[in-house]
C-alpha cells in the first residue's frame, strides 16, 4: 500500500537512523509516517483488533451454548491469541505491544469461559440444595471455599464451592447450587448481581484492550516501501539540481523565478528613462 494511502502527512525523510531509533522501532514499531495514519491503515489496524477479539469471544460462547464443549475450555481461544501475535510478528510491530497484546489476550481467553458460564447458568440453570461436607477458610483472603458432600446431585465427588460459602457456613449446612442440565457450564454456588456486573465489566475492557492495541500494533508497523523511499530521494536530488528550494512546487518555483527576472528588466528602464 502507498504511502498516500496508508498516511495522511508525507512520508518522512530517509535518513541515518541511531540506536535510539531502532530500539524503539523495534520496541514500538517504526511508524514511518507524520500526521495522524491514513484510513486503510487504521481500518486494517481495527479490522485486525476486531476480528481477533471476536474471534476469542465467539470461541467461548459458541462452545457453551452449542458447538463442541472442546471450545469452552479456552484452548480455541489460545489458538486464536496465538495466530494473532504470529500475524503482528509477521508484520514486524512492536515487540512491547505485541507483548501486550498476547498478555491481554490470555487473560480474555480466560475470562470468556467464565463469564460465558455464568450467562449460560443465569438463562438455564436448575438451582438445588446440597450439604457441605467440610469447610476451609484460606489466611488472608476473604473467601471460604465449601466441599459438598459425595451423595450431592449434579456435583461430582470432592466439589468444592466459594460462591454462597461465607464464614458463618459450617458442615452440615444446606448450600445453594446451580447446575446446567446440558452439562456444559460447571456448577457453581448462587452468584450475585454484582458478580455479573463485575464479569461483564472485566471482559468489556479486556476485549477493548485487546481491539486496541491490535490496532496500535498494526499501525505503528507501518514503513517505508523501498520504492517510495527511491522516489522520495529522487524528487530532492531532482530539486537540487535545477536549483529549486524544498517545499515549493515547480509551478511556484517557476512563477518566482519569472517575477523576479522581470521586475529587475523594470528596475533598469526605469533607471535608463531617470538618466
Amino acid at each position: 500500500m502507498a504511502a498516500s494511502q496508508r498516511g495522511s502527512g508525507r512520508a518522512r525523510p530517509a535518513r541515518e537512523p541511531c540506536l535510539a531509533d531502532r530500539m524503539r522501532a523495534a520496541l514500538w514499531g517504526p511508524a514511518e509516517f507524520v500526521g495522524p495514519p491514513g484510513p486503510g491503515l487504521l481500518a486494517h489496524g481495527l479490522a485486525v483488533g476486531a476480528a481477533g477479539t471476536g474471534a476469542v469471544t465467539a470461541a467461548g460462547a459458541v462452545g457453551m451454548w452449542a458447538g463442541p464443549p472442546v471450545l469452552a475450555r479456552g484452548e480455541a481461544g489460545l489458538m486464536v491469541v496465538a495466530a494473532l501475535v504470529v500475524y503482528l510478528a509477521v508484520l514486524r510491530a512492536g515487540r512491547a505491544l505485541v507483548g501486550i497484546v498476547a498478555v491481554l489476550g490470555v487473560c480474555l481467553t480466560l475470562t470468556v469461559p467464565q463469564a460465558a458460564a455464568g450467562l449460560a447458568l443465569a438463562e438455564r440453570g436448575r438451582v438445588e440444595q446440597a450439604k457441605v461436607a467440610s469447610v476451609e477458610r484460606v489466611p488472608g483472603h476473604r473467601r471460604s471455599f465449601c466441599e459438598l458432600v459425595p451423595e450431592s446431585p449434579h456435583a461430582p465427588p470432592g466439589t468444592r464451592i466459594w460462591r454462597g460459602c461465607t464464614a458463618a457456613t459450617g458442615p452440615g449446612d444446606d448450600l445453594t447450587i446451580v447446575y446446567d442440565p446440558r452439562g456444559r457450564a460447571p456448577l457453581r454456588g448462587s452468584a450475585q448481581p454484582h458478580e455479573r456486573r463485575a464479569t461483564a465489566l472485566r471482559l468489556a475492557a479486556l476485549a477493548l484492550g485487546v481491539a486496541l492495541m491490535s490496532a496500535l500494533a498494526v499501525v505503528r508497523s507501518f514503513r517505508l516501501t523501498a520504492s517510495t523511499a527511491q522516489a522520495e530521494t529522487h524528487r530532492k536530488t531532482h530539486r537540487k539540481t535545477q536549483g529549486q528550494p524544498e517545499g515549493r512546487t515547480p509551478g511556484e518555483w517557476q512563477r518566482g523565478t519569472q517575477g523576479g527576472t522581470q521586475g529587475d528588466t523594470d528596475d533598469r528602464k526605469r533607471h535608463d528613462r531617470e538618466g
